[in-house]
């Protein structure tokens, strides 16, 4: 995964939980506008959220971050 997108991923994580605590819930597209102005980078997304890790649709923000930051 691009460290951008990384990045970006840890950003929303960390306000999401700011907001409303270590038990929020996240989807893939959290990080991404409500218009699809880049396709490949939501692929990206979505490929390592579903393909990699085999994630539910909903997983906790904090295990997200968790991820991001280990590189997995």
């Amino acid at each position: 995964m691009r460290v951008s997108l990384r990045q970006k991923i840890i950003a929303v994580c960390d306000k999401k939980i700011l907001a409303k605590g270590e038990t929020v819930g996240v989807s893939f597209y959290a990080f991404f506008a409500n218009k699809n102005d880049d396709p490949q980078l939501l692929m990206e997304a979505a490929t390592w959220w579903i393909h990699t890790h085999r994630l539910d649709h909903f997983e906790k923000a904090l295990k997200i971050k968790q991820l991001a930051i280990a590189g997995l």
